[in-house]
């Protein structure tokens, strides 16, 4: 397809997202300084004071330009869409060469080896759920609007607008389970996860405008548990080793609980407006969260009484941070146009910036860290980046 871009034809010039800018009246340096100026941040209680008191507190000194992940492939023919501007995580890579995004009401699966999309699921006809348990409470969907996702462990968890969930198995046909997790008027389900507790146990995670977390069991679909919060949680965490849960929302705070529990254990605070974003280093020592005050914060949990470092945007919110699974590498994705790879081992002074334009609809690594995927939601130029580890940086990958 003439609009998607090789690696080779970027390193000849080409444009990585295929705009063609000789038809614009401004070149792509100029577009970028435009687009710098005028981008309009969105917050909810962010005030002009705190936003100065954010830029005079001590954020890491990066070295930029550095190069982590080379371009490797651009594809229009899956393009990412988002349906809640707050809400980008809508990208997940299962291997250096698969990886899942949502069209419209479809999910896709997108081959980099074929370099070829397909339709795993569509959501906007009727979904009836094809497990038959005694006691489930499942029923069948239909039109729903996709706002979280999570694909990991041979399943396809996706969270809807009105409070849906829908369970999916990667390599069996239909929905083994889906469900109204709420009836209330605001309850779109904000993040959704696939984790294993201390025990092995495979878990699914919810959270919703309801202000309520869930957690059911992945093979009979039951709920396991159920914690109650002061505010709409955005986002949760759960720590490698299944005991911690990270829950970021409608608040400054990040609070760590017990996951079996729901007992707060400490509270991370530093934030200026709300958390949308949160990320545990393999090593389950320093937790990453990304907030609408344009900055992401880095904490070790054994000294919860401040953040260690700061982390900030070019212009927008930190709305999606993922680390890679051996913990050499952070990305921290912003609203639109940039997404920023940050080298844990240099103690995360040293950072890759990838330039592009379009809101971001996700991120994510392979599991093998070989690939980086980039969704981009636009109407002209929507699409999905593929990067790729550079072989050169295979130093030894110690844990920070």
């Amino acid at each position: 397809m003439e609009t998607d871009t090789s690696a080779q034809e970027a390193r000849n010039g080409k444009d990585i997202q295929g705009i063609q800018w000789e038809g614009f009246k401004y070149n792509r340096d100029e577009f970028r300084e435009t687009r710098l100026k005028q981008y309009d941040n969105f917050v909810n209680i962010l005030r002009p004071s705190s936003r100065e008191k954010l830029d005079k507190e001590h954020g890491q000194v990066v070295e930029k330009g550095k190069n982590f992940y080379d371009f490797q492939f651009n594809t229009r023919l899956v393009t990412s869409t988002i349906v809640h501007f707050q809400l980008r995580n809508l990208v997940w890579a299962t291997s250096k060469h698969d990886v899942y995004l949502m069209q419209n009401y479809s999910l896709m699966h997108w081959s980099s080896l074929l370099q070829r999309g397909k339709e795993v699921l569509n959501v906007a006809r009727s979904v009836t759920p094809t497990q038959k348990l005694p006691g489930l409470f499942s029923e069948p969907l239909s039109r729903v609007q996709v706002s979280s996702m999570a694909v990991k462990e041979n399943l396809i968890l996706l969270g809807g607008f009105d409070g849906e969930l829908l369970c999916k198995c990667v390599n069996q046909p239909g929905v083994a389970f889906c469900t109204r997790l709420s009836t209330e008027d605001n309850a779109i389900t904000n993040t959704v996860d696939i984790y294993r507790d201390p025990s092995g146990s495979l878990r699914l995670i919810t959270a919703n405008n309801d202000c309520k977390i869930r957690v059911f069991d992945a093979q009979s679909f039951t709920r396991v548990s159920e914690f109650a919060l002061d505010w709409s949680v955005n986002n949760t965490s759960v720590s490698p080793d299944g005991k911690l849960l990270a829950v970021v929302g409608d608040s400054t705070e990040c609070l760590i609980s017990d996951s079996h529990s729901g007992k707060v254990i400490s509270s991370l605070r530093g934030h200026k407006d709300y958390s949308f974003a949160s990320a545990w280093h393999p090593n389950g020592l320093i937790l990453a969260t990304g907030n609408q005050d344009t900055a992401c914060r880095l904490w070790d949990i054994r000294n919860p009484s401040e953040s260690f470092a700061v982390l900030k945007g070019n212009m927008g919110a930190i709305r999606g941070l993922k680390f890679t699974p051996e913990g050499r590498f952070l990305a921290m994705a912003e609203p639109a146009d940039f997404v920023h790879i940050f080298d844990t081992q240099s103690g995360f002074l040293q950072s890759q910036e990838i330039d592009l334009f379009g809101e971001i609809a996700g991120i994510s690594f392979s599991p093998d860290t070989e690939a980086l995927y980039v969704g981009v939601a636009d109407r002209t130029y929507g699409s999905l980046l593929e990067y790729k580890r550079r072989k050169d940086n295979h130093y030894m990958d110690s844990f920070y």
